[in-house]
């Protein structure tokens, strides 16, 4: 994995972000920061070629990755565990002691070490979709055997899986049949270690293009840590 940077200033990079993105699309990535006048542009890729001729267009330098530079970035990271509501707490060890300030509650547990793709809990998009997941699916304990109410399908589909942080908390939450998908293979046998480790076993994951997949009627909820642009295109599908 290579990666292309360049630190430009304002004016630059609105005369050059428009281009940048033509070239690269969604691996454009701009940091920065509050009180900074410069921001830093970053492409990532694994064909170097490519990044080559962005830098002779663009200026900037191109730096190799060691393979392990996520689980490295990761590691680096200091990090408290994820309370999800009363129902669970997401954390990197199995060694969780419990703050005082859960008081007598002992909470369930869902371990997701830092690893090879993404999704511990930390992003703020990954906690917002974590505290929904938890709201939509209060109602699968609250309908199971009252009377009159039809027994929930209790299905959901998980588009872009990365780590499969919300695949296995819908299972901890009770779904009953969790598919999830993402395009990286390298994430795929990630979120099926994070379900071993877990000892959950109710998940179909699968190596697949979210842009091709089949979705289907009986799917309950369907959750979808994507891109903006991908989810515009999807969305008529869904």
């Amino acid at each position: 994995m290579f990666v292309w940077r360049k630190r430009a200033g304002i004016v630059w990079l609105a005369a050059n972000e428009a281009t940048l993105r033509e070239v690269a699309g969604r691996r454009l990535a701009i940091i920065s920061r509050p009180g900074r006048k410069n921001a830093i542009a970053e492409i990532a890729g694994s064909n170097r070629p490519d990044l080559e001729s962005i830098r002779s267009r663009f200026g900037g330098i191109i730096e190799k990755l060691p393979r392990d530079w996520l689980t490295r970035f990761s590691r680096a990271q200091t990090t408290k565990p994820i309370r999800i509501g009363k129902r669970l707490v997401v954390t990197r060890s199995g060694g969780f002691q419990t703050p005082k300030a859960f008081g007598a509650w002992k909470p369930p547990l869902l371990v997701i070490p830092a690893g090879a793709a993404f999704g511990t809990g930390e992003h703020t998009t990954t906690a917002l979709s974590l505290r929904l997941l938890e709201r939509c699916t209060r109602f699968w304990g609250a309908q199971a055997g009252s009377p009159g109410s039809p027994e929930p399908e209790k299905t959901l589909l998980d588009l872009g899986t990365g780590s499969g942080i919300l695949a296995l908390v819908a299972a901890r939450f009770g779904a009953r049949h969790v598919i999830a998908i993402d395009h990286d293979p390298v994430a795929i046998a990630t979120a099926k270690e994070n379900a071993r480790r877990n000892k959950i076993a109710n998940i179909d994951f699968h190596v697949a293009d979210v842009r091709r997949w089949k979705f289907s009627p009986r799917t309950e909820i369907i959750t979808a840590n994507l891109f903006s642009e991908l989810l515009i295109e999807i969305l008529p599908k869904l």
